[in-house]
């Protein structure tokens, strides 16, 4: 895909003057985006782990590899404080924040806490687990501080990318604009998975569903499109979540796998696969092309006319996509939908090609309504992040 960027008729502010060039992109960067993906392939694999073995103890690999991925990302932010602080550099600082006597972007400190949460939230979760059960629910406050804790390391990963991008010409421009877009992309596919249950295939011809999007993904998908400066903003990190969900829907059945707690409903010989992504991808591009067509319109303006298309196309696609979901053309190795978690009683207790019971008429109208206000709100948050990681400079 060639690089494409917004033309000059942005407005001067959006981007600081350069102040200084480094030569490359820092290596504590490099690290904490693989820390930060590393984490991601983690929780994808623990998804699968737990819908086709159960969470049979602590150290079970996807455990580790999240917990890697967040010493990875401690490791970076730790270095990257520290290397700044003991070397005196007046330059170094002049991109920097002071805290507690130490200087770093103030992104290398978001992240840092960030990764101090995500290891923290592996031990809470097993005392949890011990002291109520193996996967009595979803959320939990462990799984909680580690999406916080995740949340927060990309949050200040693209603020630290955001902060070189403001002091950087081309071309190491572009090669931390497309960084930027990676981090986004990895956030989209977090807030995906938070919203899995409300998105479930079975859930997708209910107003609760779009409410679940409308509430979670503008905001990240808003804020790094434009926080990116980029034509194809949103549309770029939409594209990324959907690689990432289809390489795990494709990748992880080759892998076997057998339960090791009960009931077992469905004899799994394989890891199960979350499901097909959601189709965020078209709404993505038209919220790109809106935000190119009123490029000089007031924030407000762009939220209202850019959350309704946002969430209107995602209806226009999501509704008539999930008929073919439930049908028998998508119970293949391509859409997965005849993947069953173990301890899923689908088939048993309910028909899983049946959609769930929408709303009355009047209470889909009301969630629909509340879902088109939220996707105004949610927008406009996105679009107040990404103006501040526009101007960041520290």
């Amino acid at each position: 895909m060639s690089q494409t960027t917004v033309p000059a008729a942005l407005p001067v502010q959006s981007r600081p003057l350069v102040l200084t060039e480094a030569a490359s992109i820092p290596r504590a960067l490099w690290l904490t985006v693989t820390g930060i993906t590393l984490a991601l392939v983690g929780g994808t694999w623990d998804f699968a782990w737990h819908m086709s073995i159960g969470r049979d103890t602590m150290w079970v690999p996807p455990h580790v590899t999240v917990q890697l991925g967040g010493i990875l990302i401690g490791i970076a932010a730790a270095y990257a404080i520290l290397a700044i602080t003991l070397s005196g550099s007046s330059a170094q600082r002049d991109t920097s924040i002071r805290l507690l006597g130490l200087y770093a972007p103030g992104g290398a400190f978001i992240a840092f806490w960030g990764s101090v949460a995500m290891f923290a939230s592996e031990p809470f979760d097993n005392w949890w687990h011990n002291a109520y059960g193996l996967d009595v629910k979803m959320i939990t406050p462990p799984h909680g501080l580690l999406f916080l804790g995740s949340l927060a390391a990309k949050v200040g990963a693209m603020a630290w990318i955001a902060s070189a991008m403001n002091h950087s010409a081309d071309p190491l421009l572009n090669r931390l604009r497309w960084l930027f877009l990676v981090v986004g992309g990895l956030g989209v596919a977090q807030f995906a998975k938070l919203i899995v249950v409300a998105t479930f295939t079975e859930n997708m011809h209910t107003a609760a569903c779009y409410l679940a999007v409308a509430v979670f993904i503008p905001s990240v998908l808003l804020a790094t499109g434009w926080g990116a400066l980029h034509k194809w903003g949103c549309t770029i990190p939409a594209a990324i979540y959907t690689a990432i969900s289809l390489g795990a829907e494709w990748l992880l059945p080759l892998f076997p796998a057998q339960p090791k707690l009960g009931p077992v409903y469905h004899n799994v010989t394989h890891l199960v696969p979350m499901g097909f992504p959601l189709l965020l991808i078209i709404p993505a591009f038209v919220a790109d092309l809106l935000l190119q067509k009123l490029e000089q319109r007031s924030f407000w303006f762009k939220s209202i006319c850019v959350g309704p298309a946002f969430l209107l196309s995602f209806l226009a696609v999501q509704w008539p996509f999930a008929n073919f979901l439930m049908s028998p053309a998508s119970r293949n190795w391509v859409f997965g939908t005849a993947y069953f978690a173990y301890g899923d009683p689908a088939g048993f207790s309910y028909d899983p090609y049946k959609f769930a019971g929408a709303e009355k008429p009047a209470l889909f109208v009301v969630v629909m309504t509340i879902a088109f206000v939220a996707s105004i709100v949610t927008t406009r948050f996105g679009l107040a992040w990404g103006n501040w990681m526009r101007r960041i400079r520290r």
